[in-house]
C-alpha cells in the first residue's frame, strides 16, 4: 500500500498569506514580543543576488518579520529587474519562521495561467456541505496528527475515517457528474467551485478520461485549483506505476512548468509530486525538468530549509544519475554541492583536491 502524509490542512483551500500575517501580528501585539525570522528563502533568481535583495529590503536571520506583506512586495517589484514578487512566511519549523520571497525576473520562465472565467456554474449544494465538512475532517485530523492517506486506487482515502466519509461520497458523486465538474472548472467564476471540482473529479472511476480536466486545471488563476488539481493527478500517477495494465499515462509537463511558478505552493507541491512521478520510467520527466527548470530544482535543493529542500535534492541527484543510495547519503552527510555540480555539469571530470 502507498501512504503519504499531507501537509496540515492540505486539502483545504489555502490560507491568504495577509490573514496568516494579521494572527501572527496580533499574538505578538498581545505577547509584546515580535515574531522573528528564523531564516530567508529566495526562488527564482537568475540575474539578481539574494544578497543584494537582502541588503535593499534590510532583512536578515533573526530580525522581526516585517510588519506588512504588501509592503515588502511592493518595495521588491520597485528594485531594477523585478517584475513581480510574492513573500511567504511559514511557520514554524523549530519554533521558527522561515521568509520564503519569490521574484520573477524581466526575460525569466514565465508560467501562464488561463483567464478566470466569468460563468456561473456550480456544483449542487448537497457536495458542496460534504465538502465542507471533509475539510473540516481533514483539519481535525491534521490537529490530531492522523493525516495519512491511501492513493492506491488512484484518488486520495484518508485513515481519518470522518475525512474517508466524504471522499467515498465524492466516488460516488464523481461516477454519475463528470460532465457537470467539467463545466464547473471551465466556466465557472467562483474560485471555490473550481476547487471544489478540481479535488471531485479526481474521483471518477475512469480516471485516464479526466487527466486532461486535471491539467486543464493545474493551469487555473487560482492557486487553491491547481493544488487540489495536482493533488489529485499525483494520486492518479500512482495507480499507473502499480497498475501499468491500466495503460493510463500522466505527462509530467504540468508538474514541471509549475516548477517556475511565483507561488511558493506550486513549487514545493509540484517537487514533490514529480518525486513520485520520476520514481520509475523517469527519462521523459527529467529530460523535461533539465531543459525546462533546471535553476528552480537547484535553487530549491540549496534550500537551508531542510523539509522544503529534500525532495529538489532527490531530483537533483536523479537528473545527475546518482542511484538512490547515493543520493542519500549525500543529503545524509550534508554534500549537497557535490550532487548539485554533477546535475549542472554531467561527466565533468572533477579537479583534485
Amino acid at each position: 500500500m502507498v501512504r503519504r502524509t499531507l501537509a496540515a490542512g492540505a486539502p483545504r483551500r489555502i490560507i491568504l498569506v495577509k490573514s496568516i500575517w494579521l494572527l501572527w501580528l496580533t499574538a505578538a501585539w498581545l505577547s509584546a514580543q515580535p515574531p522573528r525570522i528564523g531564516g530567508i528563502e529566495f526562488y527564482g533568481l537568475h540575474r539578481l543576488s539574494a544578497q543584494h535583495l537582502q541588503n535593499a529590503l534590510h532583512l536578515h536571520a533573526g530580525g522581526p518579520l516585517p510588519a506588512s506583506k504588501g509592503d515588502l512586495e511592493e518595495r521588491l517589484e520597485k528594485i531594477t529587474g523585478v517584475v513581480r514578487a510574492q513573500v511567504e512566511a511559514v511557520c514554524c519549523d523549530g519554533g521558527k519562521t522561515v521568509l520564503f520571497i519569490g521574484i520573477e525576473e524581466k526575460g525569466a520562465p514565465h508560467v501562464a495561467f488561463h483567464t478566470p472565467p466569468a460563468g456561473d456554474a456550480a456544483l449542487p449544494q448537497e457536495i458542496a456541505d460534504s465538502y465542507e465538512k471533509y475539510l473540516e475532517a481533514v483539519r481535525d485530523a491534521a490537529r490530531h496528527g492522523s493525516t495519512a492517506e491511501d492513493l492506491t486506487q488512484g484518488h486520495s482515502l484518508m485513515a481519518d475515517m470522518n475525512a474517508r466519509e466524504m471522499q467515498e461520497r465524492f466516488v460516488e458523486f464523481a461516477q454519475n457528474n463528470v460532465p457537470l465538474l467539467r463545466k464547473v472548472l471551465r466556466e465557472s467564476s467562483d474560485d471555490e467551485q473550481r476547487a471544489m471540482a478540481a479535488t471531485i473529479i479526481g474521483y471518477a472511476p475512469k480516471k485516464a478520461e479526466v487527466i486532461n480536466d486535471l491539467e486543464y486545471a493545474m493551469q487555473d488563476s487560482n492557486e487553491s485549483v491547481r493544488a487540489n488539481a495536482l493533488r489529485a493527478l499525483n494520486a492518479i500517477a500512482v495507480l499507473a506505476r502499480l497498475q501499468p495494465n491500466l495503460a493510463i499515462r500522466v505527462s509530467p509537463t504540468w508538474f514541471v512548468e509549475l516548477l517556475n511558478s511565483i507561488d511558493l505552493s506550486d513549487r514545493t507541491r509540484a517537487t514533490t509530486a514529480l518525486v513520485s512521478l520520476t520514481d520509475q520510467n523517469a527519462a521523459e520527466a527529467l529530460s523535461q525538468i533539465r531543459s525546462r527548470a533546471l535553476d528552480s530544482v537547484i535553487e530549491m535543493a540549496r534550500w537551508n530549509d531542510l523539509p522544503r529542500a529534500l525532495p529538489a535534492f532527490i531530483l537533483t541527484g536523479r537528473i545527475a544519475g546518482l542511484d538512490e543510495e547515493k543520493i542519500q547519503a549525500a543529503w545524509t552527510s550534508g554534500d549537497r554541492r557535490a550532487v548539485i555540480d554533477e546535475a549542472l555539469h554531467p561527466g565533468r571530470k572533477k579537479k583534485p583536491a
